[in-house]
């Protein structure tokens, strides 16, 4: 089951009670104030995980709480510190504050750890009361609480290369065909029912980046943006990308026509985002092995003038090796773009 979208609940770990104790010893009738702090709550942290693809771990078990810290004892023992609840997110996880609406926080790289709910400080014992004037407290804090509170979880997936298009495209074979990925490929619409990110990788006699991360979201149709069909709730997996690959029918599989394929698309795409139009893309020309295909293209490009077209044959395999390059090149490009410009101020 793909799940990339819930709520939970979280709880951070309360302090442990200071204690309230006095030394007792032979020969020391005035042994003064010995009783230890509490411990301090747990934490729940936010840990990133390349291994973790979706959110299902926490569909089930939507409720999370850290361990309390230990209560103080006698003889100035500290209570110990409670065990931080670790949740391992998906990279491209953003967490919402339910009661406020704000995002407070993004898992974007593995291993790093964001602290969402910091477990509370633990009391004081009765040793920190102690002065010239009272020289017996009978006094302790109690812990204080932990931080909690409701949270949305979104996946929004991290790839380089975004790949859409309508149902009977080929995206599902076009991923099967340049990536690890296996979608399930059938002769009807919506085989493909939730995202795939798949593995592009490259020979070892290209330098630098060697693998591209590709997203395949289900299938769009005309009115996705209003809710229509299933890939309208799957766009935000390729908010992210840094290419967008346009997928089309160039047989005109069911008389469809692949300019009126593409216009729709990109309104889609700039109905759900605006920004999403200011992506680089690439029109995927697919299915060039049928012979109808040929004049099909060429009326693309009469009305596309401007239209960056790539040719290929996913039965074939015609045409797949150039896509590849040209993804790794632009993709490549890209990130050097933003490597090199100016960071926004903190």
């Amino acid at each position: 089951m793909f799940v990339d979208e819930c709520t939970v609940k979280l709880q951070a770990g309360d302090g442990g009670r200071g204690c309230v104790s006095f030394r007792r010893e032979k020969y020391e009738p005035w042994g003064g104030p010995n009783g230890g702090d509490g411990g301090r709550g747990g934490d729940v942290i936010l840990l990133g995980d390349v291994n973790t693809n979706n959110l299902v771990d926490y569909k089930y078990q939507p409720h999370w709480r850290a361990e309390r810290g230990g209560h103080g004892l006698g003889s100035d023992q500290f209570g110990s510190d409670g065990k931080h609840c670790i949740m391992r997110l998906p990279l491209g996880t953003v967490v919402t504050d339910q009661a406020t609406g704000k995002v407070v926080a993004e898992v974007i790289e593995d291993g790093v750890q964001i602290i969402l709910c910091k477990g509370g400080n633990g009391g004081w014992g009765n040793t920190h009361f102690k002065s010239s004037t009272n020289r017996a407290p009978k006094r302790a804090n109690s812990g204080q609480p932990g931080e909690g509170g409701a949270y949305r979880l979104v996946l929004k997936s991290i790839a380089d290369v975004g790949l859409v298009g309508f149902p009977n495209a080929g995206k599902s074979s076009l991923t099967n065909a340049i990536t690890k990925a296996r979608p399930k490929t059938a002769a009807y619409p919506f085989t493909t029912l939730h995202p795939q990110i798949g593995v592009i990788e490259f020979n070892n006699e290209v330098k630098g980046h060697r693998r591209l991360l590709l997203a395949d979201v289900p299938g769009l149709i005309e009115g996705a943006s209003e809710n229509r069909g299933l890939g309208h709730r799957f766009l935000r997996h390729i908010e992210r990308c840094a290419v967008l690959l346009v997928l089309l029918d160039m047989a005109g599989t069911d008389g469809r026509d692949p300019r009126d394929d593409y216009k729709h698309l990109l309104h889609e795409l700039e109905l759900y985002d605006p920004e999403m139009l200011k992506k680089p893309r690439i029109a995927v020309a697919n299915k060039m092995d049928v012979p109808e295909s040929a004049a099909q293209l060429a009326k693309f490009k009469r009305r596309y003038k401007t239209a960056d077209v790539m040719e290929i044959s996913c039965k074939t395999g015609d045409g797949l090796e150039r896509l590849k390059k040209q993804l790794l090149k632009r993709v490549t490009a890209l990130r050097a773009r933003e490597k090199m410009s100016p960071q926004p101020a903190a």
